[in-house]
């Protein structure tokens, strides 16, 4: 070989190693900075009274914190399960109002936590008389765990609470899923993941219409390329945590469930675009569903913006469905 090829040869064999090396390193950052909670995030995310920083949420901050302060004064008694996904041990708060009344369990949002996600959800069980079971999502306040995974074991763990309900209330408890963001997708991806009969209906406010959708849109809008960042994370979610982004969707899952389905989503949420809510909707095969926009409403706020439309909506749908 000549020498002028064997130096080309090393030379290309080191532009190789080099962008390898880049790759592996993109795919860890991405993976790191968005499904690892750290033990630090996990402390900060857990204060229910962190603000939320942004101006949409100046006029309402002050009746969520009012809210915040009702319920952390509110008896509760601390519960647990394990997931059956992985075997991680989950967490929640049960706030019983009414003995033997149905059971509201709510899922919070995207590193957040069930004390303020779930202050409207709150007050509207005990308004309503129905009792509630707020949950720490996985990697999340008080439950175990490091990897959040936007829903695809999450779908899982819905699934396992509504058991663990059935279990400890009986037989004829009425169930009704609820959450916020992650936790809308939460429980319209677990529509189609075999819940028990006692759930009766779900509230899904500001939900994802896919793990692969909203992952792109946060990282297009933090500048980076999503249609590198994608594959990427998703191979690094497969090889370091075995789970597949791709595996479940709110779409696919609404598409394939017959459990009576509110929609809810503030117009003016720059987090999780409204369209998807539309989409969700068109695509829900249940005989029962209704969409739910609030105007004005930022992310995750439609309640404390119309706190009377949002109420009468919720308790008209959930009466319909437990009749």
């Amino acid at each position: 070989m000549k020498k002028s090829t064997a130096i080309a040869l090393a030379a290309a064999a080191g532009v190789g190693a080099a962008l390898a090396a880049a790759v592996l390193l993109v795919a860890d950052k991405t993976y790191r900075v968005t499904c690892l909670q750290t033990k630090k995030q996990k402390k900060r995310n857990s204060d229910p009274h962190i603000e939320l920083g942004h101006e949409q949420y100046a006029d309402i901050s002050p009746k969520m914190h009012e809210l915040i302060n009702e319920e952390e004064a509110t008896e509760c008694e601390k519960v647990e399960i394990t997931s059956s996904a992985d075997g991680i041990t989950l967490r929640g708060r049960y706030y019983e109002f009414n003995a033997g009344a149905p059971l509201i369990i709510f899922f919070h949002g995207y590193r957040g936590t069930a004390l303020r996600d779930g202050c409207g959800g709150f007050k509207l069980a005990r308004d309503s008389g129905r009792n509630i079971l707020m949950v720490d999502q996985r990697a999340n306040s008080d439950s175990d765990g490091k990897v959040i995974t936007f829903g695809i074991r999450e779908r899982i763990d819905c699934r396992d609470w509504a058991e663990y309900a059935v279990r400890r209330f009986g037989d004829d408890v009425k169930i009704i899923l609820t959450g916020v963001s992650l936790g809308a997708a939460t429980v319209l991806m677990a529509s189609d993941a075999g819940l028990p009969e006692n759930v009766k209906c779900i509230i899904a406010d500001c939900g994802y219409s896919s793990p692969k959708e909203i992952i792109c849109k946060a990282a297009s809008e933090g500048g980076y390329p999503a249609k590198l960042c994608y594959p990427l994370l998703k191979a690094s979610c497969k090889i370091r945590a075995g789970f597949d982004l791709d595996s479940s969707s709110a779409l696919e899952s609404v598409s394939h469930t017959n459990i009576p389905i509110l929609i809810i989503h503030g117009d003016d949420d720059r987090y999780v675009p409204c369209e998807m809510a539309y989409r969700i909707y068109e695509a829900c095969a249940s005989p029962k569903k209704e969409l739910l926009i609030i105007p004005g409403a930022p992310h995750a706020a439609a309640y404390m913006v119309d706190e009377k439309t949002y109420t009468d909506t919720a308790n008209r749908f959930i009466s319909e469905c437990l009749a």
